[in-house]
């Protein structure tokens, strides 16, 4: 019998970047829309990659099955 492979969550691929270390990292919110109301540091800081939780990154390399 042909066994399947378990397909990567494409949604989960496209947010989150895994670094060689193992960390997970995502992108902050609040860049969409307001902008004008943020002052420009709050802008500039929000531009960077922002760390995952310990518990959420578990839970997302277990969906890209890492």
């Amino acid at each position: 019998m042909k066994q399947y492979k378990q397909k990567t969550r494409k949604a989960i691929t496209k947010r989150f970047k895994v670094t060689k270390t193992g960390k997970v990292l995502r992108m902050p919110s609040g860049q969409n829309h307001h902008l004008a109301k943020q002052s420009s540091d709050k802008r500039r800081s929000s531009k960077k990659l922002v760390e995952v939780s310990a518990e959420e990154s578990k839970k997302i390399k277990k969906l890209l099955k890492i």
